[in-house]
């Protein structure tokens, strides 16, 4: 195969300067965009070009744009999520269409249980409060603004229990959580962590819910108005997978009208977070610009698997191909 032009259309997030992109250089000829207009098809189309090979994390690439750039044979995704990819157009055109299937679990169990747990101390908060004057100032040796929640005993239900689940379940019962699991697949190594049970017996047995499944029709929305109306009324929600999951106004609700305790969330329905989410004017709820995903270690295993991906593309032996 002839040298080939390989364009990243957003860059910055997977790569702001701390990785290296040598990897990919080492494949063809690489043009590095930090960003690319998501709404601006004439912008992607032109980037793309004449490039056999496109990258992109959040960037769209439509039918439009495919047959607009007739050159291209790949499309890798810097994500596990592919949804920014027509697949279909693209399976059309035999342009196989990877994704980072298993990079991130270990980072995002660990921010899940970093959500917990600033709900159940709001570390930060009295960290500052501390640096304000307060302690120094406070007429006890102690102080504290919020409930402080001890998690041993507790039980936490995981909706969703594939990799990512199953991380922090682990993590979860090393804090002496008990743990219940609501998954269409049960497997052994769930079984061996956690009790499988149906949907409506995990909300309202569960102190803590942490959302771990894929974004399909049946799951959209789930957490909902019902569905919530089945929880504790001193449950956490945390959310790390997917933004829309969640109806927002319906947690919103009830976090403002005390129907549930709190709730910590690293992803919303649309990102960056618009001004008029509900979710900023919640009560006791924390939210995190989606980086479950982005410390450098994770970042580094994303870097190696894209490259790997477009490696084996270029052999004739693609591999984690979504759509062909």
């Amino acid at each position: 195969m002839k040298v080939m032009k390989i364009v990243i259309l957003d860059g910055y997030t997977e790569n702001p300067g701390d990785l290296s992109w040598a990897g990919m250089e080492a494949l063809g000829k690489l043009v590095v965009y930090d960003r690319t207009s998501l709404t601006d098809e004439k912008e992607i189309i032109g980037r793309i070009g004449d490039a056999q090979v496109v990258i992109t994390n959040k960037t769209p690439i439509s039918r439009t744009t495919l047959d607009a750039c007739p050159q291209v044979k790949y499309i890798g995704v810097l994500a596990t999520g592919y949804n920014v990819v027509d697949v279909d157009a693209a399976k059309e055109k035999e342009i196989p269409v990877t994704n980072i299937p298993t990079y991130g679990t270990a980072a995002v169990a660990q921010m899940t249980i970093a959500l917990l747990l600033e709900v159940c101390h709001h570390v930060g908060h009295h960290s500052q409060a501390v640096f304000s004057g307060r302690w120094e100032s406070n007429p006890d040796w102690c102080f504290w603004d919020y409930p402080l929640i001890e998690l041993d005993g507790k039980t936490m239900g995981l909706i969703g229990f594939g990799r990512i689940g199953q991380a922090t379940a682990k993590i979860a019962k090393a804090l002496g959580m008990n743990i219940l699991a609501y998954d269409e697949y049960p497997n052994d190594s769930g079984k061996a962590l956690a009790e499988y049970v149906s949907l409506d017996e995990l909300l309202s047995r569960s102190d803590v819910i942490s959302l771990h499944c894929p974004l399909f029709p049946s799951t959209q929305g789930i957490i909902n108005e019902e569905n919530i109306a089945k929880m504790k009324e001193s449950a956490i929600l945390l959310n790390t997978s997917r933004g829309p999951l969640v109806q927002e106004q319906d947690l919103a609700d009830a976090l403002n009208s005390g129907r549930i305790a709190a709730a910590a969330v690293d992803v919303v329905s649309a990102e960056p977070i618009k001004g008029d989410n509900p979710l900023l004017k919640a009560k006791n709820c924390i939210i995190t610009p989606h980086i479950a995903w982005a410390p450098k270690e994770s970042r580094a295993r994303l870097m190696d698997i894209a490259v790997e991906n477009l490696r084996a593309f270029k052999e004739g032996k693609p591999v984690n191909v979504v759509n062909l």
